[in-house]
């Protein structure tokens, strides 16, 4: 392999690990009490400050680790707590979809270690960059590691300062995250066909979230807005 390939190469690796870096900086930022206050919430239910800290190192899904925790502070069973966070969680089925054409040829542990890490901001950022440029596992990697690591620094955070800070979430800290997915979201909204499924993914999680109970809004959402992209789009590339 001559020299200037082997630099070429080096250099577009490093070129998409500081991409991923300069992309996942705000969100990183929106991360932070969200870990904070899940280390917190943890105390507060009577786990150890261990306890709550390897949740978060072995499940690192943040909703479904406040709901598994407050299902623990209430008593409940193994049982409904598994399948409550399952049913929260059905929305990675669709994202996982959405990325498997690029992930599919990738070995094993890794599509595993890529599954592992997956939140909805990794997918978000992921997607976003395979639009702008091309997919990169090592952009998503990075993302997603620097995602994991932040999530649990700041519930080692919480649980520290726990006995400090009682609610983080009102200092208004908790609108850093809508906004952040708008401003990945908006730029993606280039189109009529896209505008549209926006549209429409915003009317029926609104209703849905209305009238059914729980996360079950997110889904139907995602399935309808996805079935009305695939039809508008009919035979082409993206369908």
């Amino acid at each position: 392999m001559k020299l200037s390939t082997l630099l070429s190469g080096k250099n577009e690796l490093a070129e998409e690990a500081w991409v991923a870096l300069r992309d996942c900086t705000p969100v990183l930022l929106g991360v932070v009490p969200f870990g904070i206050t899940c280390g917190i919430m943890g105390l507060t239910a009577k786990m150890s400050g261990l306890e709550t800290i390897l949740m978060s190192v072995f499940v690192f899904a943040g909703a479904s680790q406040f709901i598994g925790i407050t299902m623990l502070s209430a008593g409940m069973g193994w049982g409904i707590i598994i399948l409550t966070t399952l049913l929260v969680n059905l929305r990675h089925l669709i994202l996982g979809s959405s990325l498997a054409p690029y992930m599919i040829r990738l070995p094993f542990p890794l599509q595993a270690l890529l599954a592992f890490f997956l939140t909805d901001e990794a997918y978000a950022l992921t997607i976003s960059r395979i639009h702008k440029a091309k997919y990169s596992v090592l952009y998503q990697l990075t993302v997603s590691t620097l995602l994991y690591l932040v999530w649990v620094l700041a519930t080692v955070a919480g649980v520290v300062l726990g006995s400090y800070i009682s609610e983080p979430l009102t200092w208004g800290l908790d609108f850093a995250m809508p906004a952040t997915f708008l401003v990945l979201l908006i730029p993606l909204l280039r189109n009529r066909i896209s505008l549209i499924v926006f549209g429409v993914a915003a009317v029926v999680s609104v209703l849905a979230a209305l009238y059914l109970p729980g996360k079950w809004y997110i889904i139907i959402a995602c399935l309808t807005a996805s079935l009305i992209g695939g039809l508008l789009e009919g035979d082409s590339k993206h369908a």
